[in-house]
């Protein structure tokens, strides 16, 4: 595996892509709601998301579009979804879940249609919180631990375990635990005081590594980090082995059957937003950042920077179809090896984990409009 530095983004200029899906077109932005789903769908499709508005969960923005209303203090970004007949209400995560993870507040407040979920916390959540997921808008999870490419020489996982790095990451995190088994980290590397910030890679010049989205931090800490501004090396969590969906739009399973005559209407709308917003991603973008600026306590964001990401999750294949060309669909077997891997980190947690968990009890692609996939120019 070679080391991975803030030039990903310049591969994206290889990647010659026609990002639409039956007959869609990326020279304009449109509606990405056509069809009726007054009647079969909640009034309001409520979406929960996990932080913050950003690049990485702009298909939840893509559906209300580039004129929603912010309502601030709620932490939500609200609007028609094209000319179905119902509204979106997004919601931000982060602090606006009190700090409870998704599956806990989709449970506490059930006006929530669907919850952004990585397949290791709905694995946690089973037990007392059961999800079904129904819709990956990320095939790839962005996270990465990043490092200075002048101090640490890093080509692969194993060689962060030799590096002896401290590591800053945030606690009950279980790919760090799955690193840790897995012998790519040692565990006196492990720092659990990374408080989302820059602040302590800059003071201690590079000599710590940290987690971070490689559609986010590397680009943001080479241009706009005070006392950095220069490259950044990374190595993408998946590359461990450790194949996690970073979003899984899930409901609560006991709903699934009364929201499926709504669910074969709206799911293939949104594998539309994914497409639609990889295809002509600058409507959604400044809506991104109109909301950050109505919104200011969340990361950093600019608009070169939202630009940057797009073209960072398409050639890191974050944003890509999954099997059989297909965009937002799941691979049952990938789901089963994450399982595999997850249950035995949980349960040595103390974690509840049922027996025979299996990927059919966690995620269908029933809704998945096969027909709907990023399409290669030929």
């Amino acid at each position: 595996m070679k080391k991975r530095l803030l030039a990903t983004a310049a591969l994206a200029g290889s990647l010659s892509l026609v990002l639409a899906a039956c007959g869609g077109s990326s020279s304009s932005p449109k509606p990405t709601g056509q069809g009726v789903l007054a009647g079969v769908c909640p009034a309001t499709v409520v979406i929960q998301t996990d932080w913050y508005a950003t690049p990485e969960r702009a298909a939840a923005y893509q559906l209300v579009g580039p004129n929603g209303t912010v309502e601030a203090k709620k932490g939500a970004y609200v609007g028609p979804l094209g000319d179905t007949g119902v509204n979106v209400e997004v919601r931000l995560g982060g602090p606006f879940l009190g700090g409870q993870p998704v599956p806990a507040q989709m449970y506490q407040d059930t006006s929530i249609t669907l919850g952004l979920v990585p397949t290791d916390e709905q694995i946690r959540a089973e037990a007392k919180l059961p999800l079904t997921g129904v819709f990956a808008s990320l095939q790839t999870n962005p996270q990465v631990i990043m490092w200075d490419p002048a101090t640490y020489h890093i080509n692969s996982w194993k060689d962060v375990a030799a590096s002896g790095a401290p590591i800053l990451y945030s606690e009950g995190k279980p790919y760090m635990d799955y690193l840790v088994a897995n012998g790519d980290v040692k565990k006196e590397q492990l720092d659990a005081s990374y408080d989302g910030t820059p602040s302590r890679f800059v003071a201690e010049k590079g000599r710590v590594m940290q987690q971070g989205y490689v559609s986010n931090e590397p680009y943001r800490w080479e241009h706009d980090v005070k006392g950095w501004q220069k490259p950044t090396g990374s190595l993408l969590v998946s590359r461990s082995g450790y194949e996690i969906y970073p979003h899984q739009w899930s409901v609560r399973t006991g709903e699934l059957d009364k929201l499926r005559p709504c669910l074969q209407k709206l799911v293939p709308m949104l594998q539309q937003a994914q497409i639609d917003y990889a295809a002509n991603p600058e409507p959604t973008n400044q809506a991104l950042l109109h909301i950050s600026q109505a919104i200011p306590d969340g990361p950093p964001m600019t608009a070169a920077a939202n630009t940057d990401s797009v073209k960072v999750q398409l050639a890191d294949k974050i944003i890509a179809n999954g099997p059989g060309n297909t965009l937002g669909n799941f691979d049952t077997a990938r789901i089963d090896r994450v399982i595999a891997a997850v249950t035995p980190i949980l349960k040595s947690q103390g974690q509840q984990v049922p027996d025979g968990l299996a990927a059919k009890d966690l995620v269908t692609n029933e809704f998945i409009d096969p027909a709907k996939g990023l399409k290669t120019q030929g």
